[in-house]
């Protein structure tokens, strides 16, 4: 920005995003929060929760913003993951976003939809929903393998195999 709201760029320049990828382990096994989108575009579909970066918003804040305002869920130590930026990712236009990863401490945490969420639910990684909105199929297949190479996966799945069936 050049001076107060004057921009200096006069041809298109692309949308950026903030995504949280979220597990959870209970009931024996690794869940995913998605949400299901109450506004075009993908009305109806399942996503991953995030949103737009505010011009002054700092990229790991506008995920925690975004996961809090579509989930409810609050006080994740979100990470880093990846930049996703495939043209057509978005029908409204050229867009790029920035990936966080977290899990979720609590045995099964509270979660409620809100904003442009009108559900939020945790999945099993194992039992995904088909067709996510945008990438998200992607990019979830993503940060499950990166899940997977987490020793807080390889702790949880031993402890789901060493209990008595």
């Amino acid at each position: 920005m050049a001076g107060n709201g004057r921009y200096v760029y006069n041809w298109p320049r692309p949308m950026v995003t903030a995504d949280a990828i979220v597990f959870a382990f209970f009931a024996g096994k690794a869940r995913l929060l998605l949400i299901r989108r109450r506004n075009e575009p993908y009305k109806g579909r399942w996503a991953l929760p995030g949103g737009f970066v505010g011009i002054d918003e700092e990229l790991e804040n506008a995920a925690a913003r975004e996961l809090a305002e579509e989930t409810g869920l609050e006080g994740v130590r979100l990470e880093q993951m990846h930049t996703f930026g495939k043209c057509g990712r978005d029908p409204r236009g050229r867009q790029i976003t920035v990936a966080f990863i977290g899990i979720a401490e609590s045995r099964r945490p509270s979660i409620k939809a809100g904003d442009d969420a009108s559900e939020a639910r945790w999945f099993d990684i194992e039992r995904l929903p088909e067709n996510l909105a945008f990438d998200h199929n992607e990019v979830a297949q993503f940060a499950i393998a990166k899940l997977k190479s987490k020793s807080a996966y390889r702790r949880q799945r031993k402890k789901t195999k060493d209990k008595p069936a």
